[in-house]
C-alpha cells in the first residue's frame, strides 16, 4: 500500500492548512482553464445509445464508474503519484504515468488524459509552479500533474483524492445537465446520493495494493469507442 504523509517542514499550521484548502479548491474549480468541460468520458454515448435515460439510471452509471473505475484506477494512482512527487522519484513518476496511459482503452480516453495533462503543464508553467524538468514524465497525464499540483500546495493525500473525485462528479453532472437533459435539482439529488460514496471510494483506494489496480469498465470503454464515430455530439469524448 502506498501512503503519503506531510514532511516535518510541512507541519500543519492554520495558515498552511488554509492555503492547502484554497489550493485544492483552485485545482478542482470548473474555472481552471484546462478544458475539462469539453469531455464527457463516454457519458454522452450512454445517453445516445439509450443506456442512461433518466436520473435513476444516471446515478447507477456514476456509482458503477466510481466503484469499478475511480476507486481502482485514478484515486489509488494519485496516492502513488503524490508520494513519488514528494520523494522526487522520477522512475516511479514515469512508471505510473505510463501505466495510466496503458489503462486508457480508447483513443478518446487517452487523448483526454494527455490533452488535459498538457493544458495543466502550460498553466503551471505560466504560474511558475512546474517541477524540475527531469521529473516530468514524457507526455504527462492529467492525473500525474494534478498530483504534482496537490503536492506543491501541501494538500494532504486524502483531501487530494476527495477533491479529484468531487471534480469528476461535478463534471459528469454538468455533462448530464447539457446532454440528457438533467435538471439542476435532480443533479443535486444525485450529489446527495453519491457524496457518502465518494468518501468510501477514497477509503478503498487508500488501501489498494498494486496488484489490485486497474479499471473494470467495459461499458464505458465501448461507449467511448462508439462515440468516436457518433454523428452528432456536444463533447470530445
Amino acid at each position: 500500500m502506498a501512503t503519503v504523509r506531510n514532511t516535518p517542514t510541512e507541519a500543519a499550521t492554520p495558515q498552511v492548512d488554509d492555503l492547502a484548502l484554497l489550493g485544492l479548491m483552485q485545482l478542482v474549480s470548473p474555472a481552471l482553464p484546462i478544458g475539462a468541460f469539453a469531455w464527457s468520458q463516454g457519458l454522452e454515448s450512454a445517453f445516445e445509445l439509450g443506456w442512461v435515460t433518466n436520473e435513476e439510471q444516471l446515478g447507477a452509471w456514476l456509482e458503477g464508474v466510481l466503484e469499478d473505475g475511480l476507486s481502482r484506477c485514478e484515486l489509488p494512482l494519485l496516492v502513488r503519484l503524490q508520494k513519488a512527487w514528494a520523494e522526487g522519484d522520477a522512475i516511479a513518476l514515469a512508471k505510473w504515468n505510463d501505466w495510466l496511459h496503458a489503462t486508457r482503452e480508447t483513443a478518446e480516453l487517452s487523448d483526454e488524459d494527455t490533452r488535459l495533462g498538457g493544458a495543466l503543464v502550460t498553466l503551471l508553467r505560466n504560474l511558475e509552479l512546474l517541477p524540475e524538468p527531469h521529473l516530468i514524465p514524457e507526455e504527462p497525464g492529467y492525473i500525474t500533474m494534478f498530483a504534482w499540483a496537490a503536492h506543491k500546495r501541501f494538500v494532504p493525500v486524502r483531501q487530494t483524492l476527495l477533491g479529484f473525485a468531487w471534480a469528476w462528479l461535478e463534471n459528469q453532472l454538468a455533462v448530464a445537465c447539457k446532454a440528457l437533459p438533467l435538471g439542476h435539482t435532480a443533479a443535486q439529488r444525485i450529489i446527495e446520493r453519491l457524496r457518502p460514496q465518494l468518501a468510501v471510494a477514497v477509503d478503498i483506494a487508500l488501501e489498494r495494493n498494486d496488484h489490485e489496480l486497474g479499471p473494470i469498465l467495459p461499458g464505458l470503454a465501448l461507449g467511448s469507442a462508439l462515440h468516436e464515430t457518433q454523428y452528432s455530439r456536444l463533447f470530445r469524448s
